[in-house]
Order: C-alpha cells, then structure tokens, then sequence
C-alpha cells in the first residue's frame, strides 16, 4: 500500500468527524428548520404547519428590525474599538522599553476572562450607587451626580459596546504583535533613512504587514459580535426598554419567554444565514489576500 491519499481514503478517514458532526450540528438543524414553519409553543413539540407565517411576521416586526439595528450597531461599533485598541496597543508593546515583557503576559488577561465574569465586572463598574465609573467621574469634576449606566436606554448600549471591547481587544492585539515581529527590520531601517516620518512608516512600511491578520481578526470578531448572546443578558437582559435587545437575546425570549417556539426557530434560522453569509465572505477575503492560492 503506497502513501498516496486517494479521495476514497480522504473520505474514510473523515468519515468519523462527518458522522459525530451530523449527529451534534446536522440533526438540530433540521429539527429546527421543520420547527420554523410551525406554531409550537414549546421547543420538541409538534404544532402546526404553518408555513412561512413566522418568517412574514418576524420581517413586519418593528421588534425584529429594531433588534437588527441594535445588533448591527453592537457589532460594528464594538469590532471597530477593538481593531483601532488592538493595534494601538500592539505598536505600543511592539517598543523596546522595560516591564514590556510583564505588560504583554497581563494583556491576554482580559480575553482569558470568562465572558460571564467579564460582565459581572463591569456591572460592579457600572453600578449606579457604588460604581467605580461613577466615583471616578464624580471625583474628577466631569460629573456632578451619579448615572445609572445600564439603566438609561441613551446610554446602556454604549456601555455594553466598552464592556465588550475591552474583553475582545487584546487578541486583535496579540494578532497584530505576531505580525509586527515579521515586518523586515531593513525595511523598518530603509524608510527611517528615506526620511519617512512615524505616521508614513505605519502607513506603507507596517500597514501592509498587518492588513491580513487584521482582516481575519475584523471578520472573525464580526461574527462573533453579531451572534453576541451572554454579556447582553448578564448585564441588562436586553433592557432597559429592549433599547440592549439583540437578535440573539430576541430569538430567546420568543421560544422561552413568550414560548413561541416556531417563531424563535424562524428567527435563530435567520442569524444562521446571516452568520454563514459573514462566513464566506470571510473566505472570499482570505482568498483575495492570499493571492486566490487559499
């Protein structure tokens, strides 16, 4: 038998993975797809066919299209902050000065945090009577009373959005410290002689360098931001007044709270292509940077 892996071996050998992954992904799906186009109450219940009466009642929802924007508002606002904080502070770690080491070792501490202790945090930074934010602000003369953060619609989205960031940035960092160690050092040399200033360096020496990892960090970051369920509900349950309420945290309350569970089906089907459309157009723009050779 030589080594040459035929696509009947290739198949064989993936057969376990295919089988373990129909079972946990493929079966669920189809559960839920055949529980979209149905009235259940309950999630494993029957109902009936109804067919696409939960997706034409979900598109006339003003919930639903409120819910869309307050997502898409999450996500873009929150991946933006984490991109522009990740490389700033990757250029700042990037130097040669003492306590780098130290510094770069307590970056990842914010990302190893579970999510849910990340959000428990910032709910005592937010905490309208006791809040660190609060006294801090207070103290500095910028505020002269306490704010209830995450209880003022105008502003617990925006508070949300810094909670999050801060627990993402540091692997856009780490991502963006890895590609600075492979810019060529006679680069680096050659546009300091040239006369080329910091910004111009950034700009045509660093940029370059970074854009691909970056984009994989950008696309991998908006999915996950887009699907964001956790902090949302363990610092505001979606309120106050649904001004927090995402899609995640909608497709939740239809099948648990409000036991619509064909419409809660509908609904989490909707994030999956949306999700999966985000998906291949990660892989288009890896293949567009790698030259089409991915």
């Amino acid at each position: 038998m030589n080594g040459t892996l035929t696509p009947l071996r290739a198949w064989l050998l993936m057969l376990p993975l295919l089988v373990i992954m129909l079972s946990v992904i493929g079966w669920p799906f189809v559960d839920t797809l055949r529980l979209s186009f149905t009235d259940a109450r309950l999630v494993g219940t029957g109902g009936e066919y109804v067919g696409l009466e939960n997706y034409r009642r979900l598109f006339a929802s003003d919930a639903f299209w409120r819910a869309f924007r307050i997502t898409t508002v999450f996500a873009v606002v929150s991946v933006l902050l984490e991109m522009v904080l990740g490389v700033l502070v990757a250029l700042l770690l990037f130097q040669d000065f003492r306590g780098r080491n130290i510094l770069r070792a307590l970056l990842i501490l914010p990302w190893a945090l579970p999510t849910v202790v990340n959000a428990l945090l910032w709910r005592l930074i937010y905490n309208p009577e006791y809040g660190a934010l609060n006294a801090l602000l207070l103290q500095s003369g910028l505020m002269e009373e306490y704010r209830s953060w995450l209880g003022d619609p105008g502003s617990a989205l925006a508070a949300l959005i810094v909670a999050d960031a801060w627990k993402n940035f540091p692997l856009v960092a780490l991502i963006s410290l890895a590609a600075l160690h492979a810019v060529p050092q006679a680069i680096r040399a050659a546009a300091i002689v040239d006369g080329a200033n910091a910004f111009a360096r950034f700009r045509y020496v660093i940029l370059p360098y970074l854009a691909g990892p970056l984009m994989v960090a950008m696309v991998l970051r908006t999915i996950e931001a887009f699907k964001v369920f956790d902090i949302i509900w363990v610092m505001t349950r979606g309120g106050p007044a649904n001004s927090t309420r995402t899609l995640s945290i909608l497709v939740y309350q239809e099948a648990f709270s409000f036991q619509r569970a064909g419409s809660g089906a509908s609904l989490a089907l909707i994030i999956t292509l949306a999700v999966t459309l985000l998906a291949v157009a990660y892989v288009a723009m890896i293949r567009r940077a790698a030259g089409g050779k991915f």
